[in-house]
C-alpha cells in the first residue's frame, strides 16, 4: 500500500537535520572531503564520471564511468549505475519492497555470484518521484553485500544495513545509521 500525500510530508518533516547548517557534532572536513552535513534534502543528484565498479566475488557484475550520487544530508553519497552497465544475466527479482519519502517505491534485486546468491544486494526506483527521475530504473548495492569500487577505491557499508550509503576516504560524519542517530 503507498503512502498517502500526508504520510510523506509528515516523513519529510520528521527530519531534524536538512543541510541548512552543519551541526555541531559534525566532522570538519578536510582538503579534498566532503561533509554530509552539507548535503540537502530532499537529496540533490550528480553525475559522477569516476571508474564505478561493482563485485559479486571475483566477477565484475557492473562498471561504468556514468554514475549519479545522491547526496543526503547525514548520508554518504548512494551511486546510482545506468541499467546497461549491469550484467543482467546475474540478476534476480525480489520479493522485497521499501519506500523512500524522497524517492518512492524501490525494488530489489538478488545477484548470482561465483558463490552464489547474494540476497537482496541492488536495489532501484523504477519510477522514481520528483528530483529522484534522474535515477528512475538506475541500479544501487549494497557496499556490506558487494564489493563496490569508486576510482579503484572500496567503498565501506554505512551502518544499520537499511542505508546503502557508500563511505570512501573523501567523505567524513557522522553518518545517518549509526547507533544513536534514529532522530536524525
Amino acid at each position: 500500500m503507498s503512502p498517502t500525500q500526508n504520510d510523506l510530508e509528515r516523513a519529510r518533516r520528521a527530519w531534524a537535520y536538512r543541510g541548512q547548517a552543519r551541526p555541531a557534532f559534525a566532522v570538519l572536513p578536510g582538503p579534498g572531503q566532503e561533509s554530509v552535513w552539507d548535503y540537502p534534502r530532499p537529496p540533490t543528484y550528480v553525475p559522477d564520471t569516476r571508474t564505478v565498479e561493482l563485485y559479486a566475488g571475483d566477477i565484475c557484475i557492473a562498471r561504468t564511468e556514468r554514475a549519479i550520487r545522491a547526496l543526503e544530508t547525514g548520508s554518504p553519497p548512494t551511486f546510482y549505475l545506468p541499467p546497461e552497465a549491469l550484467d543482467r544475466d546475474r540478476l534476480v527479482a525480489a520479493e522485497r519492497r521499501t519506500f523512500c519519502e524522497w524517492k518512492g517505491e524501490a525494488e530489489y534485486f538478488h545477484v548470482l555470484g561465483d558463490e552464489g546468491r547474494i540476497d537482496n544486494a541492488l536495489w532501484r526506483y523504477p519510477r522514481a518521484t520528483d528530483a529522484a527521475a534522474a535515477i528512475a530504473g538506475w541500479f544501487s548495492a549494497y557496499p556490506a553485500l558487494l564489493r563496490c569500487l569508486v576510482a579503484g577505491q572500496r567503498a565501506r557499508p554505512q551502518a544499520g544495513g537499511y542505508y546503502g550509503g557508500w563511505i570512501t576516504d573523501e567523505i567524513v560524519g557522522p553518518f545517518k545509521g549509526e547507533p544513536g542517530t534514529g532522530h536524525w
